[in-house]
């Protein structure tokens, strides 16, 4: 049944950015890196890396939370299911660039992710194994809600570091993305697991908790290869 109050998505929206400054106030050079006047090669490698076995675990959980609609609402699961088959295969996008700055297919594939992504991807089971759908849908806009935000000036500040031919991959999944309106297909996502399967107030404390569990993975990343690798300096830029 359809609950009487809805989510807004301008509520939505606003929780993921007051969600975001905290831990841009309280990771190192997080909001440098997002905003595009810091860049260090091994970290972005890596986030890089991230980003491909991260997709992988994703697909999986949302084939997951398709599975547990079930023929119960017929229209989210084909949105889902639409969903989910344009975004399959992207990984490969941003393997070619991974390649280009000098990590190898078996490298990657021989990478365990970061805890605090294997915490995200536990997390987002037991969300849809207990509460159903909502809670990856909400994870799915929020991914592509950052990208509109602040992937382009990540890769343009990568562009201006490492050349055209080591971006080529993550610009074609920007363009991919964009062509595809992909905000757009998610927010109609959302709108309807959450008044179908949840309700508003759980769906801004998913948003909190993914955006606090982003937040980990940075703080992660940033010790893993800045603090603990002083073999290339951080590079200052100014942001496009």
């Amino acid at each position: 049944m359809r609950n009487e109050v809805s989510l807004q998505r301008a509520d939505l929206d606003n929780q993921l950015k007051v969600c975001l400054e905290r831990q841009f106030d309280r990771v190192p050079m997080m909001r440098e890196f997002h905003s595009g006047q810091w860049m260090h090669r091994e970290y972005y490698v890596r986030h890089l890396v991230e980003t491909v076995l991260r997709i992988r675990l994703n697909n999986e959980v949302d084939g997951y939370a398709l599975y547990r609609v079930g023929s119960s609402d017929d229209h989210l699961a084909a949105t889902l299911a639409q969903y989910l088959a344009e975004e399959y295969g992207h990984e490969h996008m941003f393997m070619r660039d991974i390649k280009q700055l000098g990590w190898t297919q078996d490298q990657v594939n021989g990478t365990r992710p970061f805890f605090s992504t294997e915490l995200l991807m536990g997390y987002l089971y037991l969300s849809v194994n207990k509460e159903g759908p909502a809670a990856t849908t909400v994870w799915n806009y929020f991914v592509e809600w950052y990208s509109d935000q602040f992937n382009q000036v990540i890769t343009n500040n990568a562009r201006g570091q490492y050349g055209e031919d080591a971006l080529r991959g993550s610009q074609a999944h920007l363009d991919f993305d964009e062509g595809h309106d992909h905000d757009e297909l998610m927010w109609k996502v959302v709108d309807r697991a959450v008044s179908r399967w949840s309700t508003p107030e759980t769906a801004l404390l998913y948003a909190e908790r993914f955006v606090t569990l982003i937040g980990d993975y940075f703080k992660e990343l940033y010790e893993s290869t800045v603090t603990v690798s002083d073999s290339e300096p951080a590079v200052a830029s100014t942001a496009s």
